[in-house]
């Protein structure tokens, strides 16, 4: 999915580029189009460092949003259709 139209899905008002709820919606799609390409590359191992490092990003940003806004989380997961 474009980035743009993450950004529009998930902002919570306009000009919102860098909430959280955004950021991990960005994260995630990057992280699916990774993940696809590893499954072709298996040996591209500067590619997978990578996909760690977001990984990692991602679960502090949830960790972060689980605590102030537990009913935007939940929400989110669901939609993103992320484990717990």
């Amino acid at each position: 999915m474009a980035t743009q139209t993450i950004v529009q899905k998930y902002q919570t008002h306009t000009g919102d580029t860098g909430s959280t709820v955004v950021q991990v919606a960005l994260l995630s799609d990057r992280i699916n189009e990774l993940t696809d390409h590893l499954k072709q590359h298996k040996k591209d191992f500067d590619s997978r460092s990578g996909l760690l490092k977001m990984v990692g990003r991602r679960r502090r940003l949830l960790n972060y949003l689980s605590s102030s806004k537990p009913d935007i989380y939940q929400e989110l997961i669901k939609e993103l259709g992320l484990r717990k």
